[in-house]
């Protein structure tokens, strides 16, 4: 049987990683180094999607798994997880966070037991990323790393500072933390 593309991507990165026959500036990455090649490569992203060119976006997806495939294979090295645990758990949060569409096994609902109005589901999304949000904050301080708590919790430091900006306006008013017009906040 033929190994799936994933796979073989997965065995060129290690053999790139490889410290006695494989790429010397691959071997020499680390997780701090290739993060603005990871950034850069969201961005390209963004710009096919923008430009509607879809030869240009499956390029530049694969320029972005890249970087997930690199950060793991790095992670992987030093003990603290594999590529196929990041999909694992981006496949059990997206079964958590589709209570509407999965049961907790990860099976389809009957279509009669769905919502299909959109901005329940959002709603619903917003209550359950919340209560991931609590979870995280709960065992950051359980474990002793000291985690942002409430709506405001798990923005990303990383953002550019406008988008972060953008980031926090938009949870801040979500709870209500919002005026119509800018003499009410004086």
């Amino acid at each position: 049987m033929d190994e799936a593309p994933i796979d073989r991507l997965l065995t060129l990165m290690a053999r790139l990683r490889d410290p006695e026959r494989g790429c010397a500036w691959d071997v020499r990455q680390t997780h701090d180094s290739i993060v603005p090649y990871t950034i850069e490569e969201a961005y390209e992203v963004a710009d096919a999607v923008e430009r509607g060119d879809p030869e240009d976006l499956r390029d530049e997806l694969g320029d972005l798994l890249l970087q997930v495939v690199f950060q793991a294979r790095i992670a992987e090295e030093a003990g603290a997880f594999r590529f196929d645990d990041v999909a694992e758990a981006i496949r059990a949060k997206l079964i958590r966070r589709h209570p509407h569409v999965f049961d907790a096994s990860g099976a389809f609902l009957p279509p009669e037991r769905r919502p299909t109005d959109p901005e329940a589901i959002k709603a619903a999304w917003d209550i359950i990323k919340g209560q991931e949000r609590a979870r995280k904050a709960a065992e950051g301080r359980a474990s002793g790393k000291a985690e942002a708590v409430g709506p405001l919790g798990g923005v990303s430091r990383a953002l550019p500072a406008l988008a972060r900006a953008d980031r926090i306006s938009k949870r801040a008013a979500a709870v209500g933390f919002d005026w119509a017009d800018a003499a009410q906040v004086l």
